[in-house]
């Protein structure tokens, strides 16, 4: 019998976890009803989580500072959370500057892009108005 070569192992570096990225959102953004596709993106999803689960530290930094990591870690821009989020580019600068808390709508959807729980980003912080936010 010959054994066939694992498509996906767990995660041992930096690279290989931001090539399982990749790969999962290439494969989300098929979206198709392919049983097979389904069982690569929770498999990709569950090595993803494990990962974070070890080598991140989210509980460090608060929701603001964690959205700037997510984003430098995924090479994006703050235009880019426009359209993610499908919010103006005023209300992505006010949360990034401290000015406004996140909604629960912008939470749910930052938990489901960047794959972190929302609790993540659902704490309290301090706004520049002096004002605790949650």
């Amino acid at each position: 019998m010959v054994m066939q070569k694992m498509k996906y192992t767990v995660i041992k570096n930096k690279s290989q976890y931001y090539a399982y990225c990749d790969a999962l959102e290439q494969l989300v953004d098929m979206a198709s009803k392919d049983r097979n596709q389904k069982d690569e993106i929770e498999l990709l999803t569950l090595l993803i989580e494990k990962w974070d689960a070890v080598h991140n530290s989210f509980s460090d930094l608060d929701p603001v500072q964690l959205l700037r990591s997510l984003i430098d870690d995924h090479q994006l821009k703050a235009k880019d959370l426009v359209e993610i989020l499908g919010i103006s580019k005023g209300y992505v600068s006010d949360i990034l500057n401290y000015k406004k808390g996140f909604s629960k709508e912008v939470i749910r959807k930052l938990s489901a892009h960047f794959k972190v729980s929302q609790e993540a980003f659902n704490r309290r912080y301090d706004l520049k108005t002096g004002v605790s936010e949650k």
